[in-house]
C-alpha cells in the first residue's frame, strides 16, 4: 500500500503504518521471505513489527485488520463505538474477494505463501486506493 500511495504521489494526504494484534514478534525485523517477495517485485519493505495498541485508533482515520480473529482483536481493543467503527476487513476493498474474506498467513502457505499474499494484499491495496480517491466498488464491512 506504500508503494502504491507512493507512486501517486499521495504521501501527504496518506499515511500507512503496519501493526500486529499481538506482540511476539514486536521489535523484529521483517521476515526475510516476504522482503525477498517485495524485493523481486522492485518494491522496498521495511520496518520493524510492532503492537497495536488502542491508542493507535486516535492516530488513525481507518484500521484494517488481515483476518476475521484480528478484527475482532481490533473490536475488543476499541476503547468505543466511534473506534469500532473505524475496523474493517482489508480484502473488503478488493471487489473480486469473497465477502469476508481474509488474508491468508503466509507461513503456512508452501513455498509460494509469501507470493500469493502479496498478489492478495496489493489487489486490496488497489482497491483501498480507489476508495480513498472516492472511486466506486468497495464493500462496507462496518458491523462483521
Amino acid at each position: 500500500m506504500r508503494h502504491l500511495v507512493q507512486q501517486a504521489g499521495l504521501e501527504e494526504q496518506i499515511v500507512v503504518e503496519s501493526a500486529g494484534t499481538g506482540g511476539w514478534h514486536a521489535g523484529e525485523p521483517r521476515d526475510r521471505r516476504s522482503s525477498a517477495v517485495g524485493h523481486g517485485r522492485g518494491i522496498p519493505l521495511t520496518g520493524r513489527a510492532r503492537q497495536f495498541v488502542a491508542e493507535d485508533f486516535g492516530r488513525f482515520d481507518l484500521v484494517l485488520a488481515m483476518d476475521e480473529q484480528n478484527l475482532d482483536s481490533l473490536n475488543q481493543l476499541a476503547p468505543d463505538a466511534a473506534a469500532r467503527a473505524k475496523v474493517r476487513l482489508f480484502r473488503s476493498y478488493d471487489p473480486g474477494s469473497p465477502e469476508g474474506a481474509g488474508v491468508p498467513d503466509p507461513y503456512y502457505g508452501g513455498p509460494n505463501g509469501f507470493e500469493e499474499v502479496f498478489d492478495i494484499c496489493e489487489a486490496a491495496s488497489r482497491g483501498l486506493l480507489a476508495a480513498l480517491r472516492g472511486a466506486e466498488g468497495t464493500r462496507d464491512t462496518r458491523g462483521t
